[in-house]
């Protein structure tokens, strides 16, 4: 059997081999040096590629090694001729700065003119202001996962009980936490109660009593500006990019400082 080789080398997994070949079909194969072996000896073996119609061919290399094309026409007619090159693979996935690696998200020992023990005394890790369209989908399954996390969480099925003020006990939570959590949507834009907490959790964070981390929830930059352009330049997490879980456990590793 006839066929052209072509030496790839070491070649790293991800990296693209490109085929140009001059005739109209021709069988390419990208295979291991064991694999070739087998093949030039008429005997099973396991190969990328296939019938090759059009040209160029891409394949990808399936893990690093040492690899190799072939090109031959068994079971076709004519001749073709061949000639590969490698393309480079594609970039790492970018993924946002971890929460923990921002600086001002770090809890300090104590806020600026407080006393040593402020940060400790705190009854509450975390705090979420959010809007009730949201708790389905977003805000109960964060809670949870913070609580199983073992933190202390405000939030409403929580913390609310039957005949209790509820503006006192957002008071509460709001004075009583160290980290303040805001999940941003359309429906938390247009509530009364979500923007008389975000104004505590905003003049907190101002201060330097508290930390906010903004959620954005299936709304679009323009849209967050448009309602607070102060909250758009904000460090923030979206639903759209990140899972519930993968958000949480963020969280927590800022608040546990691991």
């Amino acid at each position: 059997m006839q066929f052209v080789q072509h030496d790839l080398g070491y070649r790293r997994g991800g990296e693209i081999v490109e085929i140009i070949l001059s005739g109209s079909a021709a069988n390419v194969r990208l295979m291991d040096s064991s694999n070739l072996s087998s093949y030039k000896n008429g005997r099973q073996h396991r190969y990328y590629g296939g019938l090759a119609k059009q040209s160029p061919v891409r394949l990808q290399i399936p893990h690093s090694g040492t690899w190799y094309v072939t090109v031959d026409m068994q079971g076709l007619r004519g001749s073709v001729r061949s000639s590969v090159r490698i393309l480079p693979g594609p970039l790492p996935e970018l993924r946002e700065a971890s929460l923990s690696s921002v600086p001002s998200l770090v809890q300090r020992e104590q806020p600026p003119g407080g006393d040593s023990d402020t940060s400790s005394s705190r009854e509450y890790d975390v705090f979420i202001s959010h809007a009730s369209e949201d708790k389905d989908s977003v805000v109960r399954p964060l809670a949870h996962a913070l609580n199983d996390g073992g933190l202390k969480v405000w939030y409403d099925e929580f913390e609310l009980r039957i005949g209790d003020s509820l503006r006192r006990k957002i008071d509460t939570g709001l004075a009583n936490s160290r980290f303040g959590i805001v999940v941003l949507s359309r429906s938390f834009f247009g509530k009364g109660w979500t923007n008389y907490e975000l104004d505590g959790l905003v003049t907190r964070a101002v201060s330097g009593e508290q930390i906010l981390l903004p959620i954005w929830h299936e709304i679009t930059k323009q849209e967050l500006i448009d309602y607070s352009p102060s909250l758009a330049d904000k460090v923030a997490r979206s639903t759209g990019t990140h899972t519930i879980e993968e958000i949480a456990k963020e969280i927590i590793a800022v608040i546990r400082g691991t």
